[in-house]
């Protein structure tokens, strides 16, 4: 079991805006697991793992995988108070689940 993370690359954001989304992305995507996944995974470590995007359209990509593969997901649009325009698209946690299924969806991608 796994989660993934996809951080946006390009928006340059500063150490803690992208650790806020990150956390964002994780729990939001948590708790749209069903509660089998949330148990087993809380259970297994809770393995996670950042990945870098390139653009906004490339989370959307990787949701609707994620989305055509049945996986719970999270999109995180910022708010807007420090560094971001208010709804940018910020990250897309895929998982938990197996990790075979979200590699399915993020295994293409580079470590943040």
């Amino acid at each position: 079991m796994k989660q993934a993370i996809v951080a946006r690359r390009d928006l340059g954001m500063g150490e803690g805006k992208l650790a806020a989304q990150v956390a964002h992305a994780s729990l939001s995507a948590y708790q749209d697991a069903g509660r089998r996944a949330r148990t087993e995974w809380k259970g297994s470590g809770q393995k996670k793992v950042v990945l870098g995007g390139d653009s906004e359209s490339q989370l959307f990509e990787l949701a609707d995988s994620a989305e055509t593969e049945g996986l719970p997901y999270a999109i995180v649009r910022d708010a807007g108070h420090t560094e971001l325009d208010p709804g940018t698209v910020t990250a897309l946690a895929v998982g938990p689940a197996r990790d075979e299924s979200v590699d399915r969806v993020t295994g293409e991608l580079s470590l943040y």
